[in-house]
Order: C-alpha cells, then sequence, then structure tokens
C-alpha cells in the first residue's frame, strides 16, 4: 500500500508538471494584449512605428501589448474573430466587415487634417494622355486591398458612376497596398491606381522618401465621396475595464506633442476621437451599390495580386 501511494503521488507531480503553464490576466507578460494593424502601407514601416507607440500605451496601462500586421485585412477580421487579436486598427470596409462578421466594437476615430474624414483617389501618369475616367476603358488598373475602402470599394463606385464597369472594363488587379499600386502606377506597370487622399497629403506621400519625384511625374485624376476615417476597434468581449484603459491611454497619447509624433510615424494619425458605429453607415451603403461580393473579398478572392506585364 505504501508502494503503492509513492508511485500515486509520484504520477500526481508528474501530471501537474506536464499541464499547461498558465497564461496570466489580459495584459500580462504571459498574455499579452494582441493588436493588429492592417497592412495599408510597407509592413515593416508600421511594425517599427507601431512597437514605439505600444510602449507608450503600456506606459500609461500598466499592459503588455504586443503588435503584429497580418498579411492582409481579412487576416485581422479572420484573427479577431478567433480572439488572437484584442485591438486593431481597422480601415473603415474592413471595420464595417469586422462589425457584422464578428462583432468588432469601434473605441476611437483617426483624425487627419483637422478632420474625420477622407477620400479615395484616382492617380494617372502626368504623360499618360488620360484625362477623364471613361478613358480608362480597356487600361490596366491597380486597386489596393480588396478590403481597402478608399483604395478600392469607393473607386468602384466612382468608375462605376462614369460608365466605367471595374470588372468588365478594366485590366484590374489587387496591388495590396496604398503604396505598391503607386509603384506599379510610377513604374508604368498599370496605366492607373486607385489609393487614399487627404485635404492636404495623399497616399503618394509616404513614398517620397523612395520616390521623390512621385507628384511630379503623377497627378490625380478624380476624387470619390467622402468616407469616415478608420478607426481603433476591440473584440466585442474584451472586458470593459480593459478596452476603458485604453481608450484613455490612446486619446491621452493623442493629446501630446510627443504622442501625435508617434501616430503620425504609425499612419498619418493627427489625433484621436470618440466614435461610433452609426458613422460607418455611409461605408454600409457604398457597400450595397458597389457590386462587391464582400464574402470573396474577405477570403481574398478576386484579381491576382502582380502587376500585369509593361506593354511594349
Amino acid at each position: 500500500m505504501r508502494n503503492l501511494a509513492i508511485i500515486c503521488a509520484a504520477l500526481v507531480v508528474a501530471a501537474a508538471g506536464c499541464s499547461a503553464p498558465q497564461k496570466g490576466p489580459l495584459g500580462s507578460e504571459g498574455n499579452p494584449i494582441n493588436m493588429a494593424f492592417v497592412p495599408s502601407l510597407e509592413t515593416g514601416h508600421i511594425t517599427a512605428s507601431a512597437d514605439v507607440l505600444s510602449g507608450e500605451i503600456e506606459k500609461r496601462t500598466g499592459y503588455k501589448i504586443k503588435v503584429s500586421v497580418p498579411v492582409s485585412y481579412a487576416a485581422v477580421i479572420e484573427a479577431m474573430g478567433g480572439g488572437r487579436v484584442d485591438v486593431a486598427w481597422f480601415a473603415p470596409l474592413s471595420y464595417v466587415l469586422a462589425h457584422d462578421k464578428v462583432g468588432a466594437e469601434p473605441l476611437l476615430i483617426t483624425e487627419r487634417d483637422k478632420q474625420t474624414n477622407y477620400f479615395g483617389i484616382v492617380l494617372v501618369r502626368k504623360d499618360s494622355g488620360i484625362k477623364r475616367l471613361e478613358d480608362l476603358k480597356g487600361k490596366r488598373f491597380a486597386f489596393g486591398d480588396p478590403l481597402s475602402t478608399s483604395g478600392t470599394l469607393y473607386p468602384k463606385t466612382l468608375l462605376k458612376n462614369h460608365g466605367v464597369d471595374p470588372d468588365k472594363d478594366l485590366q484590374s488587379i489587387f496591388s495590396g497596398g496604398h503604396d505598391k499600386a503607386i509603384i506599379a502606377l510610377y513604374n508604368k506597370q498599370v496605366d492607373a491606381c486607385s489609393c487614399y487622399g487627404g485635404y492636404f497629403q495623399d497616399a503618394r506621400d509616404r513614398v517620397k522618401n523612395t520616390i521623390p519625384d512621385v507628384k511630379d511625374k503623377t497627378v490625380i485624376l478624380a476624387k470619390t465621396d467622402k468616407i469616415p476615417n478608420d478607426n481603433v476597434s476591440v473584440r466585442k468581449d474584451l472586458p470593459a475595464d480593459v478596452r476603458e484603459k485604453l481608450k484613455s491611454a490612446l486619446l491621452d497619447i493623442s493629446a501630446s506633442p510627443e504622442g501625435k509624433k508617434m501616430l503620425l510615424e504609425v499612419a498619418d494619425i493627427y489625433g484621436l476621437q470618440p466614435t461610433t458605429d452609426e458613422v460607418y453607415d455611409s461605408v454600409r451603403k457604398a457597400v450595397e451599390g458597389s457590386g462587391i461580393e464582400l464574402e470573396k473579398a474577405v477570403r481574398g478572392e478576386g484579381p491576382k495580386r502582380k502587376a500585369p506585364a509593361k506593354k511594349p
């Protein structure tokens, strides 16, 4: 009996040693808050800037923050739905889909140029001879990510309103990001592209370090309707005390000169304001009339990302 007791005790100790370690409370070293940024611009740049920002959030909240930049807008939504992302910086269309599909809830809307809205733009090269949207029929066109509001949704609506069917009249591709679309245009791999625009700056300003004359070589052909800015959202079951602490920290950061600089580095963000889901109803209306099949878009189905070859 004594030997049996010793064996049983040994088995209990062994089982305890083999059991999975406890993660700890959310925000701890073993269970950090996962914060994701959509890949709207060059991933390495976003990651480096976001790491600095996350450090400031950690100082103000005491939470450990882990930053990631998943491969696509759809990947961020999927990760949030699976509980692998707690906080996400969503573009408007990806937020609407995340809200409808996985219950994402908005905390803050971004501010740029003292505005909480922006628009999409269609760019062409100055030497292209293209003067109107109607001239794009039969041309090569680069959209951004399939779930980009200013890079895909609103430009497609704009084109349709001018008699250009994006799916039938264009040789279109998804470039995977605003910067990639602009680079394809600059290199004459496409004849036109769409990206985000602003009241004082647009997506071209984010590639000027590598292409200094990008604004000299390209011109805005058209602008879309206004779009509500991107936002900071949380998963639906994130504890209320955690979301309020994060919200307070981000507002505090956006109010300080140092914090404003960090937000500018991440994604040209000048400030943050509280927001609600209703702000994005105009995006939902745009989806209804766009012809975009969101279920396919979120799975990444659509034109290939590789740009077509340059015309001889």
